[in-house]
């Protein structure tokens, strides 16, 4: 049975920007992947009505995130 865990973000008074350098979907088309001009990578859920809520918030590259490319498992 897959359970579901909500996203928790720590962080001071004011949430981290997210200056959006690149977009991807996955092959299901149930999550969006964004990679930022700060450095992070966030996975969206995108719901069958086309809403959008944040998943999860990748933090640990020193420079942009230009590029976004699948993999296969």
């Amino acid at each position: 049975m897959k359970t579901l865990v909500p996203a928790v973000a720590v962080w001071g008074r004011t949430a981290p920007s997210h200056s959006i350098t690149a977009v991807m979907i996955t092959d299901d088309q149930q999550t969006i992947v964004t990679g930022s001009q700060e450095g992070q990578v966030c996975l969206w859920d995108l719901s069958f009505f086309l809403q959008i809520s944040s998943k999860e918030i990748l933090f640990g590259h020193t420079a942009s995130v230009t590029c976004l490319a699948k993999a296969r498992e």
